[in-house]
């Protein structure tokens, strides 16, 4: 672009030249007058023509000032974003087991089925194994027969002892051997009855009793079929109790969503098999995310009286992720995403400077960020990977 005063310059040149030159034309014409009037004539028109043209280029040759285009700005401000987050969940009974056999054994008696209600301590199973039965007799035979050995070996003690009060009639070797027999019946007396308790544990696992208040979900087992610890009749539960009156709602929230929820936090569920909305509030919070998904499992109590909802139902939970402070929030179109990273375009001076930022939550057409920016930085509306460092902005 030329300046005012070299266009002042150019123009006083020019017309000085075509004075001179038209002067000079002049001095041309009378001298071919003389001589030629029609030669002089086609000269002088030959002549305006190459100077008309020289004047025309020149002004061709001429640059004109490029004009930046105008780039909209707006102001950075705080708000609170608040957004919803749906994720699948799942339904289970609040308290779950399934019930094997401890020691090998045919099933005698099965006192319930699928869907009955039973209560904790109620007998549900009783199991028969003979064997069990013989090694119980024999352990209460033995623990009695160590008892009377027992009883025997102190009376003797007692009556020794009470003998060698008189000196000279008992020899303390006697005494001494006497008290060794007792304690060593004792000790057989002890194991004897550690040995029958412990086949009466083993009779009391042929009884399978409710742990808790619930409904049998399932049921793989028939009278008369063998079950045990192991082998084939271990391959499944003889029975599941569920407690079906009150439910887990278990949901796995991503990294990105943890720090939005709280213990307490109440939030709405639906299932697809029924159109009511239900409601329930974070109870247990894991604290640490899972190393496969890397998201945090919540759960909820959810109390179901009605019997309304089934374990195993999937849900789909609500959650409202609300911010406690404000964040810088901006549309989504002055972001540049690139290979070196995720930026802004900050205007000072009507130049760009590119900060880099960290996106947060999204919802429609805003984003929140988080980075080096204070309020009412100016930033550019609609962001372009094109623009560089330093370049000028024209607002």
């Amino acid at each position: 672009m030329k300046s005012p005063l070299k266009n002042n310059l150019l123009k006083t040149n020019t017309n000085k030249l075509k004075s001179d030159s038209i002067h000079d034309l002049y001095k041309m014409n009378s001298t071919f007058m003389k001589n030629n009037s029609i030669k002089s004539i086609v000269l002088l028109f030959t002549a305006l023509v190459v100077l008309s043209s020289c004047e025309s280029k020149k002004k061709e040759e001429a640059p004109t000032p490029e004009l930046q285009p105008k780039v909209e700005t707006f102001l950075l401000d705080k708000e609170k974003l608040t957004t919803e987050l749906r994720l699948p969940a799942e339904l289970t009974g609040f308290q779950q087991v399934d019930l094997y056999a401890k020691v090998s054994s045919f099933v005698k008696t099965l006192k319930v089925d699928i869907g009955t209600k039973v209560t904790k301590g109620q007998l549900l199973i009783v199991l028969e194994a003979p064997e069990i039965s013989s090694q119980l007799a024999a352990a209460e035979s033995r623990l009695k027969s160590m008892e009377a050995i027992y009883a025997t070996s102190k009376s003797t003690y007692n009556r020794l002892y009470e003998t060698s009060k008189v000196e000279g009639t008992i020899s303390k070797n006697d005494l001494e051997m006497a008290n060794g027999k007792k304690n060593s019946d004792y000790a057989q007396y002890q194991a004897a009855i550690a040995a029958h308790k412990e086949v009466s544990i083993i009779r009391g696992y042929l009884e399978i009793r409710a742990p808790f208040n619930g409904v049998v979900a399932a049921r793989n087992v028939n009278l008369g079929a063998f079950v045990g610890p192991a082998g084939k009749g271990s391959d499944l539960p003889l029975l599941t109790i569920q407690q079906q009156d009150k439910l887990r709602l278990a949901v796995s929230i991503p990294e990105l969503y943890t720090g939005y929820l709280h213990q307490g936090d109440e939030m709405s569920f639906n299932v697809k098999s029924l159109p009511e909305t239900f409601k329930a509030k974070i109870t247990r919070m894991s604290g640490a995310l899972d190393l496969k998904l890397r998201s945090e499992r919540v759960e909820m109590d959810v109390i179901n009286t009605k019997k309304d909802l089934l374990p195993g139902m999937v849900a789909e939970v609500l959650l409202p992720l609300n911010a406690k402070d404000s964040t810088f929030v901006i549309p989504k179109i002055a972001l540049i995403n690139s290979a070196e990273g995720v930026f802004v375009v900050k205007v000072i001076d009507h130049k760009a400077h590119k900060v880099e930022v960290k996106k947060g939550r999204e919802i429609d057409e805003k984003i929140e960020i988080f980075g080096d920016l204070n309020p009412n930085d100016k930033l550019v509306k609609i962001a372009s990977e094109e623009t560089k460092e330093g370049d000028v902005i024209n607002e």
